[in-house]
């Protein structure tokens, strides 16, 4: 059981920012990633969609054997936690109570802002979430949903990138936050221009991080562990254009990921 892999799942290429933060932190772990890229971008989906996709998501995982699921993606965090759960009869870790734990860690002045997608800020998955642990803390949300096809252009450093983040964080300047949740996994290729459009005081949460080690707390309380010191499997699939997708993520996971498969039925 501890050899199984960690499955990790998302709506296309962002949740390899989370795959890069797992294996910096657990490095023996195997790793069985899914990229739903036929049917990216889940953000401006309705939630009863994205609920219908994350069972086939999780169903995916679960048949490669995985000892956990991680759910790489913001929108199916806020929406369908519940879904993967029930599904997925191994442990389950979400990015947004891990980011949301971090944003409260951070915060001074309890002004903490959250960009995601439509569907996550709709939600109200992080602001509930905040509010569970602190209700002192003032939440200020703000969609992005330009962020998602830019990181995924490549326009990192793009004039054009500059000019959204600016348009979109603008009433998040006004509100004086100090700390700043970026509430989708693909936005921490985005994050020098972030940066630049926000008070250089404010903090940037990247919730990878925040997940890996809640996923290594509940491998350690489970203990499913893996004592191997081979050279850990790392396997990636996607639902649609697996050349583009490895030569577009090599960009977020910070390394070459070798051959990617494409699974049919999506």
């Amino acid at each position: 059981m501890n050899a199984k892999p960690i499955g990790v799942f998302d709506s296309g290429i962002g949740g390899l920012t989370v795959v890069r933060a797992l294996s910096a932190r657990l490095p023996n772990e195997n790793i069985v990633y899914f990229g739903d890229t036929a049917r990216v971008p889940y953000g401006p989906k309705s939630p009863t969609v994205v609920r219908e996709y994350a069972m086939q998501d999780v169903d995916f995982l679960v048949s490669k054997g995985v000892k956990m699921v991680v759910i790489a993606c913001n929108t199916v965090s806020a929406v369908a936690l519940d879904v993967v759960q029930n599904r997925a009869r191994v442990p389950v870790v979400a990015v947004i109570l891990p980011g949301a734990r971090e944003a409260i860690r951070a915060t001074k002045k309890k002004r903490v802002g959250i960009i995601g997608t439509v569907a996550t800020v709709n939600s109200g998955a992080y602001a509930h979430a905040i509010r569970q642990i602190d209700a002192d803390v003032q939440v200020f949300a703000q969609a992005c949903p330009l962020f998602v096809p830019l990181a995924e252009e490549g326009w990192i450093d793009h004039r054009v990138t500059a000019l959204v983040a600016k348009e979109y964080l603008f009433p998040l300047t006004l509100e004086k936050i100090d700390t700043l949740i970026l509430g989708c996994t693909h936005y921490p290729v985005l994050r020098g221009a972030i940066a630049a459009a926000m008070d250089p005081h404010v903090t940037l949460i990247d919730s990878g991080a925040a997940v890996a080690a809640d996923v290594e707390a509940a491998l350690d309380e489970k203990k499913l562990r893996n004592p191997s010191r081979q050279k850990p499997n790392l396997e990636f699939y996607v639902s649609d254009l697996p050349a583009r997708f490895a030569e577009i993520g090599e960009r977020f996971l910070g390394r070459t990921m070798g051959r990617v498969h494409r699974v049919s039925g999506f």
